[in-house]
């Protein structure tokens, strides 16, 4: 050992080491460097953004201490068994001999061993602790930088969103255009190819040069067709009818605001939309009924037309259905709305410019920008109606006269009519059994509840909910009930089936799920208050229940949550008022409450 240290202090030796640090052989060969030089070129060859963003080594421990602490100790003992120490424990005891200065017996030597091995697994212990404490920074460091890359992903695709509506509404203009190019070419064509009939003239009558001008001067001015609007007056524009779906709500936050309206001054009655940030409308009993832009939070105008309130309604495409007080149901086509959505509106707003938009008045397009949206009037109940629900060229509606219509939309009159005490007595004399008669529930009627609460239509297949608490289902062919679901004790507010559920919400304050291919109930869960609305999508059912949030039913995973201004609203000190009514679709929730405000959250 001595010999090879002298040998490595030699300067010719210490060169030749040091050569190696050169990258091309002509270095190599010519190089002189010393240690200095070395580490000066590595240094300088760094770029100066790496010098300055060196990350500051905050652990305490050495990399070799953590290398030693990540061996796992049934190694350590199986290397300490082997006996690998056994050549030198002749030196070894003299050394420890040599320290302790005396011979101490054998059990105090040992608890010596094991107390010095437990001092060192005990800062290995350390050392992991803080090795883990470390990885945890690290992770967090890292999950922070996510969510910093994943909020800039989420304006990213926000600002594709309001692209795709600006390519949207420049396709609309050009079919504007087209359609109005399309036809001046045909009324040109027209009054091209028609022709004056040739009148008899007679040879003896010659026009004075005085008859001559007054007749240009009044000939236009008496016309009858000075009466007719002209042509650029009848063309309205078609509002943005969205043909792409946006799917921005669905990387949100569960249980995340979008957006809050001050839609109505009176608590809301009904409400729906077609599509997440479509075309939603509403009503309230401030006897109005609103079109809302749910892009930009935007009224685009008022369906006027109903006598009363509005107590029910449906949003399918362009097409809306009213069902009023006045016994009287509306149909509307928002097509012809003249609507123009403002440009460079964002999908979403911040918490201050939604805590502005509560309290102010709802603005309002002008009155004439839903003129042209009327279609026509079904007019044979004798009461209120309570709900309705159409699907193509039928529509069914249910009235507080006790009775369900069945109407042709495209002749637009009844084509049957349903009684429903009648057809309960029936039922029970076709079945010999007490179950679809009419039967009073277990609770007291209440004046609010609506003898026809919900219902709904599939082809000849309906559903319906009355305030006995049964649930009926007909055949339309037949127009007779040939099943009656029993189970609700209390008035059925709200119903809704798909393939093999019915899912029904009723004053009893419970929810049930039934199993249509047996009539059976597959499932059911309370609340502390009445039901008063309910509608589900794929995943979750969602449903107001006298409360001022929105409860929500996970079907995936069976979990129950709240949703809406109520969950954060003693942490904040506001009180907002009792959701009324609620509609979901593919997550993208809204709900109208007591006081006239819409709320839109994902869910």
């Amino acid at each position: 050992m001595t010999e090879l240290q002298k040998e490595l202090r030699r300067p010719g030796i210490q060169q030749r080491v040091f050569s190696y640090a050169k990258a091309s052989p002509t270095e190599l060969v010519r190089s002189r460097l010393s240690t200095t030089e070395i580490q000066h070129r590595a240094l300088t060859y760094l770029p100066d953004d790496l010098l300055r963003h060196i990350p500051r080594n905050e652990n305490v421990y050495s990399l070799f201490q953590g290398f030693q602490a990540t061996i796992p100790e049934e190694v350590e003992d199986e290397y300490t068994r082997k006996g690998h120490h056994t050549s030198n424990s002749t030196a070894q005891k003299l050394l420890e001999e040599h320290r302790t200065g005396s011979k101490e017996p054998p059990s105090l030597a040992n608890m010596r061993k094991d107390r010095d091995k437990a001092n060192h697994r005990l800062e290995m212990m350390t050392v992991r602790k803080n090795m883990c404490s470390a990885e945890i920074i690290e992770i967090d460091n890292k999950i922070s930088n996510l969510n910093t890359m994943r909020k800039l992903v989420l304006d990213r695709l926000g600002d594709v969103e309001q692209d795709e509506l600006q390519i949207e509404q420049d396709l609309l203009k050009l079919d504007s255009k087209i359609e109005e190019i399309v036809e001046d070419l045909d009324d040109a064509a027209t009054l091209g190819n028609a022709a004056t009939p040739p009148t008899e003239v007679d040879p003896e009558y010659h026009a004075s040069e005085h008859d001559v001008q007054d007749m240009d001067e009044t000939f236009m001015s008496a016309s009858i067709y000075e009466k007719l609007p002209s042509p650029s007056s009848s063309r309205r524009h078609k509002p943005a009818r969205r043909k792409s779906i946006p799917i921005r709500h669905e990387h949100f936050e569960p249980g995340s605001s979008i957006r809050e309206m001050q839609a109505h001054n009176d608590m809301i009655t009904a409400l729906d939309f077609d599509v997440p940030f479509g075309t939603m409308v509403t009503a309230a009993l401030d006897d109005t009924v609103r079109v809302w832009d749910l892009n930009v939070g935007r009224c685009i105008g008022l369906l006027e037309g109903h006598h009363a309130s509005v107590r029910c309604l449906q949003v399918e495409d362009n097409i809306v259905a009213t069902g009023s007080m006045d016994a009287s149901i509306r149909l509307w086509d928002l097509s012809k709305a003249d609507y123009s959505p403002p440009q460079g509106n964002k999908t979403t707003k911040s918490n201050e410019d939604t805590e502005d938009d509560i309290g102010d008045e709802p603005t309002v397009e002008h009155p004439s920008s839903m003129r042209d949206c009327p279609l026509f009037s079904l007019e044979a109940h004798v009461d209120e109606v309570t709900a309705l629900h159409f699907r193509g060229d039928t529509l069914v509606s249910g009235s507080a006269d006790k009775t369900l219509r069945q109407w042709d939309l495209v002749k637009g009159r009844c084509v049957q009519t349903l009684d429903v005490l009648w057809a309960a007595a029936q039922a029970t004399a076709t079945m010999n059994s007490s179950d679809g008669r009419w039967r009073t529930t277990g609770r007291l009627p209440e004046a609010s509840a609506d003898f026809v609460g919900a219902l709904q239509c599939f082809d000849a297949a309906l559903a319906c909910g009355t305030a006995d608490g049964m649930v009926r289902l007909w055949d339309l062919r037949s127009g007779q009930v040939h099943r009656s679901l029993v189970g609700h004790t209390g008035p059925v507010t709200c119903l809704q089936f798909d393939d093999v559920h019915l899912v029904t919400g009723s004053l009893d304050r419970s929810i049930r799920i039934w199993d249509l291919r047996t009539g059976s109930i597959h499932d059911a869960y309370a609340y502390d208050n009445p039901v008063t609305s309910m509608m589900f999508d794929s995943r979750r059912i969602t449903s107001a229940a006298g409360e001022n949030v929105v409860k929500i039913y996970d079907k995936t995973d069976g979990r129950h949550w709240d949703c809406g201004a109520g969950v954060t609203a003693e942490e904040e000190g506001q009180h907002p008022a009792m959701v009324e009514e609620v509609r979901v679709k593919d997550g993208y929730l809204t709900e109208g409450r007591k006081d006239g405000v819409i709320g839109v959250w994902t869910c």
